[in-house]
């Protein structure tokens, strides 16, 4: 094959490439706090979870998940967060835990990947197809999640941030008095 031939077919390539929308591959996140301050930063699993990868990113793009609590935080389990509608600092925080987005919920997208240490995974309610914004960090590992919940990514830095997290009260792990926050998430590529 001449180049004559090679460059319309790399030039085409090119193009589709470059027209195709920019893969958002992780978050970097500000946490501030009684508890934890620093950045968590989050490889996002586009290729295991791709509807709730794209979800999370567009809502950190708009700016949702900024000044959002860790509403829901266990000791030796997980710290919650993501409520954009109930989570911001500043709201009433009785409700944090109940709200998402104005985004419609997600369809379940399990995988094979363990629930073990700063694996994140996509909170819901009781319908596997109800996920939307919130999503939690795992402490430690939580194996009896496999398969139930969608794994979406993985801590990649700052887990002795995530460890610091304010945490919550008794068995529902709801955070008394001021929560620590992310401060501003950032979609980093």
């Amino acid at each position: 094959m001449s180049k004559r031939n090679k460059s319309p077919l790399l030039a085409g390539v090119l193009m589709a490439a470059l027209a195709g929308p920019a893969a958002a591959t992780g978050l970097s996140i500000e946490v501030e706090g009684e508890g934890a301050n620093g950045t968590i930063t989050i490889d996002l699993f586009e290729d295991v979870a791709p509807g709730h990868a794209a979800q999370i990113a567009a809502l950190a793009e708009e700016g949702a998940y900024d000044n959002v609590a860790f509403h829901r935080v266990i000791d030796g389990f997980m710290a919650q967060t993501g409520d954009v509608k109930f989570g911001k600092l500043g709201g009433d925080m009785r409700m944090a835990g109940r709200g998402g987005s104005d985004r419609p919920d997600l369809k379940a997208e399990f995988s094979d990947i363990a629930f073990d240490r700063g694996v994140v995974g996509m909170a819901r309610s009781q319908d596997p197809n109800s996920a939307n914004s919130q999503f939690f960090i795992m402490f430690a590992p939580g194996h009896f999640l496999n398969g139930q919940y969608t794994v979406v990514g993985k801590v990649t830095g700052g887990m002795d941030v995530v460890d610091q997290i304010k945490r919550g009260e008794g068995r529902n792990g709801e955070v008394m008095g001021r929560p620590d926050v992310m401060k501003k998430v950032i979609v980093t590529e």
